[in-house]
This record gives structure tokens, C-alpha cells and sequence, in this order.
């Protein structure tokens, strides 16, 4: 999936596993298990090369039941040298999954759940350990980014067959849970999406479900998307380059998570009048193309949907997060 400001690559197929070195770990149809009697694996992948990029998000779909985790690490090559091996944490659907802090050197730095490089680079691999009877790994998503190129296709020209569609979402309001509820906005995006896709898990589930321990927080990304796919979905995080992009989502049906950042007064009829960073729900379109979202920021499930105008809102997706947004479906749906 490749777009001027970034690139989304998915391994999910076992033709994928092929080039990849497997200790303890075998290939059934499309997904990694652990070998019989064998308490852990890893599957180190094959160098994966994409346009020049200097940040990295990665992804992953696990089933690790009551006992199992997955951690995953990546490297890059820069000037013909691999970097160290960063860690992106362990997650696990039970309690204490985390990712690391403190990992910063001359290459770059790992801020939770992206890896920022100070060059760019072209080269990359990846290393997952697999604990667990029973865990099984289905898929890993890397998106590379270029900073620089973030709003490169900002205004790009609608088709506009999105227009006048909305996707019938259940309507969630963060605001309404007095323990924690207003920073909360990530794991009430996914709920929504759950939701709609009939897995009906209460907003507070979803957060005890994604809280990263290191992070001491909900926010971070490819724990959202591998909390959604515990519950049996297929889940990635990927990076749009424009509302056009996304109005080919909503057509198929599959609404997107999006995340942003305002200051006040850049976003007309936002219920927070700012923000450093907020989730929230891209369900369709109005007739003249403006976004339609579920955002959870609103003191109500009654008042959570919202329209914001196109522009607006489409540079402030661009400009904060470089078009970030959580695709949530179940599996099979065809995507753009």
C-alpha cells in the first residue's frame, strides 16, 4: 500500500513467512504457532525495503489467550550499517503488556509506538518472539513515513462518490466515565468500530484490554489494532494521504480511527477546543464532502456525531499524525 508520504507493507499470507528464518515456530495455512512441545519461537523476516522513510509504525495480529505474548523488535540499515535492535514492547491480552522506554541513540528513538529516525533509511527488519502454547501470530504491518512529505497530496481531487454516505456506527462518548474517560479517546474509537462490526465490548473493557504499563496510558497505536484483533478481527495501522484516500474506505464500508491535533479555534464544532493529540471515528461524508465522524470527545453518546469542514480537518489530520488511521474489519473484507 504505497502513497507519497508513506508506505504500508502486510504479512499475513504464508507465501509472506517463506523468506523469513522460523526457530519453534511453523506455518499453518496463513498463521505462525508455535511447534509442538515448544514454550517460544521467533520469526526473524527477510530485510524489507521502501521508499526513503524516517519513522516507523509497526502492527500485528496475535491471539496469545490467557498466558501468551508476542514482542516485537526491528532495525534499520543507514549508510550500509543495521542499527540495534529496537523494541516495540510485549504485548499480551492479558494484564501487563508494555512497551520500553529509554531507547534513543545516534540512529533514532522509539517514542512508544514509533520509531523516529534522525536519517533517512531504506531498509528495515523485523524479529518477533513468540511465547505461549497456543499463540499464534496472523499478521505484521509496517508503515514507513517521510516526514517531510506528510501533506504532500493535502486537497487531492475527490471522485466523490464517498458524498452523502455515512456508515452507521455506534455512537460512544468517552466523557461520560468519571475514572479516566477523558484521555480514553482510543479506546472508545475501537469500541466504536467493535461495535459496528458486532463485537459490542463496553468502553472500560476496551481500555483495561490496551493499557500499555510503560506508557501509563491507552494511546498506543498497534496496541489498539492488536486489542481489536483479540477479539477476532483484522486490524493494522496505516497512514492515508488525503481524505480522497480515505472516502475509498468508506465506500467499501469500513470506517477508519483517525488521529489528530488542534489549537483553539482550528477546528469549527469540536467539542475540546484543543488538542494534542485526539481518536476519533471517520464515518462518512455529507453532501458537499465534509467529514462526518463519531468523536468521543462529545459529553454525550447522544451528541458524538459530529461534521467538520474538509479542509480544516484534513490538514489537521495531515499536519499532526501524517494521515494515521486504524483499519478495523473483519477478515476478508476486500480494502482499497
Amino acid at each position: 500500500m504505497t502513497h507519497p508520504n508513506s508506505t504500508t507493507t502486510l504479512h499475513e499470507r504464508a507465501a509472506d513467512w517463506k523468506a523469513a528464518d522460523l526457530k519453534n515456530l511453523t506455518v499453518q495455512g496463513d498463521v505462525l504457532t508455535l511447534a509442538p512441545g515448544a514454550a517460544s519461537g521467533t520469526v526473524t523476516g527477510a530485510p524489507l525495503t521502501a521508499p526513503a522513510f524516517d519513522e516507523l509504525v509497526p502492527s500485528w495480529n496475535a491471539r496469545t489467550g490467557a498466558s501468551g505474548s508476542v514482542t516485537l523488535d526491528l532495525r534499520v540499515q543507514t549508510g550500509g550499517t543495521w542499527s540495534r535492535w529496537y523494541s516495540f514492547g510485549t504485548w499480551s491480552a492479558a494484564e501487563g503488556r508494555s512497551s520500553l522506554n529509554g531507547q534513543s541513540d545516534a540512529t533514532g528513538q522509539v517514542l512508544t509506538d514509533t520509531l523516529r529516525l534522525k536519517a533517512k533509511a531504506t531498509t528495515y527488519q523485523y524479529r518477533v518472539t513468540v511465547k505461549g502454547a497456543g499463540t499464534q501470530l496472523s499478521l505484521l504491518a509496517f508503515n514507513t513515513s517521510d516526514r517531510a512529505r506528510r501533506a504532500a497530496m493535502q486537497g487531492q481531487t475527490s471522485d466523490r462518490r464517498a458524498w452523502g454516505k455515512v456508515i452507521d456506527v455506534p455512537q460512544r462518548s468517552q466523557m461520560i466515565y468519571p475514572d479516566g474517560g477523558e484521555v480514553w479517546c482510543s479506546p472508545t474509537s475501537v469500541s466504536m468500530i467493535l461495535a459496528k462490526h458486532g463485537v459490542n465490548v463496553t468502553v472500560p473493557v476496551a481500555a483495561k484490554g490496551m493499557y500499555d504499563r510503560a506508557y501509563d496510558g491507552t494511546g498506543n497505536w498497534p496496541f489498539n489494532t492488536a486489542y481489536a484483533a483479540e477479539q477476532g478481527l483484522r486490524a493494522f495501522v496505516t497512514r492515508l494521504p488525503s481524505l480522497s484516500a480515505a472516502e475509498k474506505y468508506i465506500t467499501a464500508g469500513v470506517p477508519l480511527a483517525v488521529s489528530l491535533g488542534w489549537k483553539k479555534g482550528e477546528l469549527p464544532g469540536a467539542p475540546l477546543p484543543s488538542s494534542t493529540g485526539h481518536l476519533m471515528v471517520l464515518i462518512g461524508f455529507d453532501a458537499q464532502g465534509n467529514p462526518v465522524l463519531n468523536d468521543p470527545a462529545a459529553p454525550g453518546n447522544d451528541t458524538v456525531r459530529r461534521t467538520y469542514p474538509r479542509t480544516a480537518f484534513e490538514r489537521l489530520w495531515l499536519s499532526h499524525s501524517g494521515g494515521l488511521a486504524y483499519v478495523i474489519s473483519p477478515r476478508g473484507t476486500p480494502l482499497p
